[in-house]
């Protein structure tokens, strides 16, 4: 993903964190902050040290920005989000990760459901 879709700066996660505006599933936390007017979406990725070493934890990473990639016409344009991964997602394969991440991408309504089928 490039990097005008991502949410790096200590300053614009915070951002986002202090809306308080979150929902959550078994794999993942995703908190989520409105930006009228913004021309894309963006992302920020966390991955804590519970999941393992820094091996896991960018298999994670990597898996999670491939997904969103794949789901990248169906994802709300004028949102910044976070989406954290919990521990359960360590050893995960992509097929179990994607639904899971759609399924948590749906509860925070940054999936249009008309296009985001189950896959």
């Amino acid at each position: 993903m490039r990097k005008s879709y991502r949410v790096k700066k200590e300053a614009e996660f915070q951002q986002v964190f202090n809306t308080h505006d979150s929902v959550a599933n078994r794999q993942f936390v995703i908190y989520t902050l409105d930006k009228p007017g913004q021309p894309h979406f963006r992302v920020g990725i966390s991955v804590g040290k519970k999941i393992g070493n820094a091996v896991h934890r960018n298999w994670v990473k990597r898996r999670i920005r491939q997904s969103l990639l794949e789901l990248k016409p169906q994802l709300r344009q004028d949102v910044d989000f976070i989406v954290i991964a919990r521990p359960s997602t360590d050893g995960m394969s992509m097929a179990e990760l994607k639904p899971s991440l759609i399924h948590a991408l749906k509860l925070a309504n940054l999936l249009d459901f008309a296009d985001a089928g189950e896959e």
